[in-house]
């Protein structure tokens, strides 16, 4: 089946079309936008063309009891401060708007609400992501819909008819999926690679990939079995604090990521056999016949 391209800000995903790679920054700013803004300078001068947050209105995701349960962290003792420290409001996404457009990379968010969908629209985001988490969220599809703008959707934690749900409820129009394995760190046999042309067959909308995997090399063969974005989670430190720095890209390896998939783009061609220019004279030289 043909895939469609999804124009992203200026950016045209597809295939044919350069991998989009998306810098996941996700919590791992720690509350702190001088970490955000590190992190946002590194997916640029990686050559990321975008970075993604998670938005949360905490009293519509988590109930008043989860928020009360006991968990020591840098806020203070309560799951609710760990949760109310690392969600920015307002102020903080103006900072994150005006430090991206002077980096030049997109930013955009996976809104776990319908009020976090609302309160993303006045920074006008390029896509949304829809996470894996909220594949199921059928009122919360349809919001992200009448926002008229692209969705990329995760397909993690999810069933096949899950997923064919989830896109029968979006259409295919300005759509992207991406295969990914719901764990962190996701363990190398889980990854299923082999789902990315599957899911690029069955539904013709640009595929690509969501990694949670430690390790570079598995990313870097999503690449070459067609997926056309690349998400992976980026960290300063592997070893800093928060729940997702192990499963997180460190500076050396996202540079590496950037630069491989580049390189693999470059020699994977266009599937047309045919005798290079710098084969020519070796073929004069060293073939006896014909």
């Amino acid at each position: 089946m043909p895939q469609t391209k999804v124009q992203i800000g200026n950016v045209t995903v597809g295939d044919g079309s350069p991998c989009y790679i998306v810098g996941e920054i996700g919590i791992n700013h720690n509350g702190d936008l001088g970490i955000t803004k590190k992190l946002i300078d590194l997916a640029a001068i990686s050559g990321c063309q975008a970075v993604k947050f998670q938005k949360r209105t905490l009293d519509v995701v988590y109930s008043a009891e989860e928020m009360a349960r006991p968990r020591e962290n840098p806020f203070g003792a309560t799951n609710g401060d760990l949760k109310r420290g690392l969600e920015f409001g307002a102020d903080q996404y103006k900072v994150i708007d005006d430090h991206c457009k002077a980096q030049k990379v997109h930013w955009f968010a996976s809104c776990w609400d319908e009020a976090s969908v609302d309160f993303m629209e006045r920074f006008n985001p390029p896509a949304y992501k829809i996470a894996s988490a909220s594949l199921t969220d059928d009122n919360l599809l349809k919001h992200h819909r009448k926002t008229r703008r692209p969705i990329i959707l995760s397909t993690g934690m999810s069933t096949l008819a899950q997923v064919d749900h989830a896109i029968e409820v979006l259409g295919t129009n300005d759509l992207v999926v991406l295969h990914t394995t719901s764990a962190y760190p996701a363990k190398v046999e889980d990854l299923n690679l082999r789902m990315i042309p599957v899911l690029a067959q069955r539904y013709g909308v640009p595929v690509g990939y969501s990694g949670h995997e430690t390790g570079l090399s598995t990313t870097i063969a999503a690449v070459a079995l067609g997926a056309c974005m690349i998400e992976r989670h980026i960290t300063l430190d592997r070893a800093m604090w928060g729940s997702d720095q192990a499963a997180s890209v460190e500076p050396g390896g996202l540079m590496r990521i950037v630069r491989d998939i580049r390189v693999l783009e470059s020699a994977l061609g266009d599937g047309v056999k045919k005798v290079t220019a710098d084969e020519t004279p070796i073929m004069k030289k060293l073939r006896r016949v014909g």
